[in-house]
């Protein structure tokens, strides 16, 4: 496949409600959709989950606008593509900013898929025609509200629940969710909100059968996270400290925690998710598929690349209806009981909702 044309958008898909984590409220989806066209006609679509402010990791959407346009497209438009595996040799002497990365590396799988009549699940090696889900759920005011919200989703038939704690809103919120249904799945994200000197906090974590507390540390941290975890029954999982392959085997090495979630976005795309998939079942650690509040398109990809083998837990691919009013695929992504099946249709396997993209649309350039 041949690059020949691109078109790329800043979007703002408004949220039901508010997503609070422990450093950032949103009321917006704020990210960029990529639009790539290959010489025989075939378009393929990704997303930059970067968001307004680098508080994730060091980029932001704007940047990412920047990069995308000036420095990764240049390096690929117009070159002759075997695989999507075959862009990175290309950009390899920029480093890191895998957020944007990942926007081309999916809209090339998307395309590779189409031009051999394959699902994405097909084109990236996966077997399942289902893909388990959980939901992820942001600080709440209250404990009281906290259990409300958790009702709500376990009702809607949700059986694993992760919830979003930070410092003063942690141990009491889960115990009370705990108390309340004590056979449900349960995990804490801390979004690197806590420090070794909070230790004794965190153990008190282990009295509630949760099935992980994700990245409690420092971003990128890996030798901190190897010394609490050997202070925890709890298992660690590492979210914002994996991002390469690289990172992957020195978890391994250090015994940094036992439990991965490969977020696409994080990591640099598909291509690369899949790689640290491999590594993780090949040396016993469990990994399951996270988002970044993703849209349509970029949640069509998280369910392929979850029917790998290597996914073993339940993922963040929550409904659209979740997050979203109005999504900017279709038809939108829905729940089956548990699970959400995977799109028999080639490529993503969802259509571009024209008019919604267009209507959250407030910024596009053709390259």
């Amino acid at each position: 496949m041949k690059i020949v044309s691109a078109f790329i958008r800043k979007v703002d898909i408004p949220l039901k409600t508010p997503f609070e984590t422990s450093f950032t409220r949103m009321t917006s989806k704020k990210c960029l959709i990529l639009e790539l066209h290959d010489q025989d006609g075939t378009v393929g679509y990704g997303e930059s989950s970067a968001f307004d402010q680098p508080f994730y990791n060091e980029e932001f959407r704007d940047g990412s606008w920047e990069l995308i346009t000036k420095q990764l497209l240049p390096r690929i438009m117009n070159k002759e593509l075997r695989h999507p595996d075959d862009m990175y040799h290309l950009v390899i002497d920029i480093r890191r900013n895998n957020m944007s990365k990942a926007a081309i590396n999916c809209a090339l799988w998307d395309i590779y898929a189409k031009q051999r009549h394959q699902t994405l699940a097909q084109a990236l090696g996966g077997k399942k025609d289902k893909v388990e889900t959980g939901v992820s759920i942001g600080v709440q005011d209250s404990p009281e509200q906290l259990v409300k919200v958790v009702e709500g989703y376990i009702q809607d038939g949700y059986r694993r629940i992760k919830m979003k704690i930070k410092p003063g809103k942690d141990y009491e919120y889960i115990a009370a969710v705990r108390e309340k249904f004590p056979d449900t799945m349960l995990m804490a994200d801390a979004n690197s909100a806590y420090r070794l000197a909070d230790v004794e906090m965190l153990k008190k974590l282990d009295d509630l059968n949760l099935i992980m507390i994700e990245q409690p540390l420092e971003p990128g941290d890996l030798v901190d996270h190897a010394t609490l975890q050997a202070q925890l029954k709890t298992s660690i999982c590492l979210d914002e400290s994996v991002t390469s392959l690289d990172d992957a085997r020195k978890m391994v090495q250090l015994k940094s925690g036992r439990i991965i979630n490969i977020k696409v976005a994080r990591v640099g795309g598909l291509t690369i998710a899949k790689q640290i998939q491999t590594y993780a079942q090949e040396n016993g650690i469990e990994c399951w598929c996270g988002g970044m509040l993703d849209s349509g398109i970029a949640r069509a990809g998280n369910i392929a690349i979850a029917t790998l083998s290597g996914y073993t837990l339940p993922n963040d691919i929550a409904a659209s209806e979740r997050y979203y009013a109005d999504d900017i695929i279709e038809p939108t992504i829905a729940l089956d009981g548990t699970f959400v099946d995977v799109s028999a249709k080639e490529g993503l396997g969802y259509a571009i909702n024209r008019e919604n993209l267009d209507r959250f649309t407030i910024q596009a350039k053709k390259i």
